[in-house]
This record gives structure tokens, sequence and C-alpha cells, in this order.
């Protein structure tokens, strides 16, 4: 089964006034933890995210396209990237990203991966 793990930045990036929250120090470690996750074949996929500042919400529900610069939602805490794992069931999914946090220093949250 595939997972989602979320990694949630609560205002290093802004602090920083930077597009990279993560120092040399979380780079690295991060580094080696992807490297293992290829190693046992977890890995599917991952990637970080750019500032909200940088994100455009685009609402096309209605008569007219609604398109608006900035965050779907302001927060101190935000999504700043994601791994897409393979997992044995949710255990093994705990149990890597608890790994991955250490790793990134930074909390995650762990869910699901629904494919359609």
């Amino acid at each position: 089964m595939q997972y989602l793990i979320s990694v949630i930045d609560d205002g290093q990036a802004q602090v920083a006034d930077s597009d990279e929250s993560a120092s040399s120090a979380e780079m690295t470690a991060t580094d080696l933890f992807n490297e293992q996750l290829q190693l046992e074949g977890h890995w599917v996929f991952a990637g970080g995210l750019g500032r909200p500042l940088a994100a455009t919400v685009i609402d096309n529900r209605g008569e007219v396209p609604m398109i608006s610069d900035g965050p779907f939602l302001e927060s101190k805490e935000f999504l700043a990237g994601f791994w897409i794992i393979e997992a044995a069931d949710l255990d093994v999914a705990l149990r890597i990203a608890r790994d991955a946090s250490k790793a990134c220093n930074r909390k995650l949250e762990v869910r699901p991966f629904l494919q359609g």
C-alpha cells in the first residue's frame, strides 16, 4: 500500500525569508534518509514545495473562474514537501515516518495514498 507523508513547516522558511527552510545538516540527513528508502524498496516519489506566498488558488466551480494569489489557507504552518512511500501496512509507514521526521527535523502527517 502507498502512503503520503506530508512535511509540515512551522515557520522556518518565513523566519529565514527563504524558499528553502532546511539547514544544510537537515538536507544532508534527508538525502541519506531518501537513499535508505530507495535501498529498502519503500521509495515511490518525493518533492519539496515553494513557499505559500508563491501559490495561486483557482476556483472554477461557478460561472466565472476565481483566481487569487497566495495560499488557500493562511497559517503559520504549511505543507513544505512530501514523500509517497510503499509500505506493507500502517505500522511500517509510521516507522518510516518516525525516521523521516528525525531526518528532516519537521512534524509529519501520514495518510493512505488512494489511487484511482
